[in-house]
């Protein structure tokens, strides 16, 4: 029977290129192409980086219950439809969802056998430091990611798996060693949990919030930690 899989992290933790490497490598798992109300980004492609539709037909989706899992991101709607699973699963294939915090919770309650992993910052500056380097947004959109990090982070108790990303190799081992070989990750549900508050800690005592609300004050907006 094949299998579907949840991959989630905070924007900036490199959940994209793991699991884009997992699937170049082993062709029988297949990442399920979201839905979303966004517009296309340069070099996206309808149907193969999401399918771009409007809000009319994502709602229309929503009330016919044609989706798996939805939710509102930054503005624009994001889910996974039935039939994209089922389209990947006839051809045999294990499935594998890139989709945050809000969508896992849906899926575990419409599919509770699903595989949950939970990929994980070293630290909240390298947090940062990553979405800084990564250059395609503007300060208050950096910083909302930053900030909607906490609280996915806060919401970590419902993944089976955790796997920190402080080095690239040795979490995409651990990554292949769950999804294709079934084992359970080197990080326990206790300790991953212990990481998880880790990081919420930091969120309240880095020197780094200090500096970038000093630093740039009202160019950050309204929202704070």
């Amino acid at each position: 029977m094949k299998k579907l899989f949840v991959v989630s992290a905070p924007s900036g933790t490199g959940k994209t290129t793991l699991n884009d490497r997992l699937m170049l490598e082993h062709s029988g798992i297949e990442k399920a192409v979201s839905h979303t109300t966004r517009k296309p980004r340069a070099g996206e492609v309808d149907s193969q980086s999401y399918h771009f539709v409007t809000n009319d037909i994502f709602q229309s989706m929503i009330d016919n219950g044609e989706m798996l899992e939805w939710a509102n991101v930054f503005g624009n709607f994001y889910g996974t439809s039935h039939k994209e699973i089922e389209r990947l699963f006839g051809k045999d294939h294990d499935v594998l969802l890139e989709i945050d915090v809000q969508g896992c919770q849906s899926i575990i309650r419409r599919r509770p056998s699903t595989v949950t992993v939970f990929i994980l910052p070293p630290s909240v500056e390298t947090l940062w430091n990553r979405l800084e380097q990564r250059g395609t947004d503007p300060l208050n959109i950096r910083w909302r990611r930053f900030l909607e990090a906490k609280h996915e982070i806060e919401a970590g108790y419902i993944y089976e798996h955790f796997i920190v990303n402080d080095d690239f190799e040795r979490a995409y081992s651990e990554l292949k060693s769950i999804i294709l070989d079934g084992k359970h990750s080197s990080i326990s549900h206790k300790e991953g949990l212990d990481i998880c508050r880790k990081l919420m800690a930091e969120y309240q005592t880095s020197p780094l919030l200090q500096n970038l609300k000093a630093k740039f004050g009202d160019d950050l907006g309204l929202l704070n930690v």
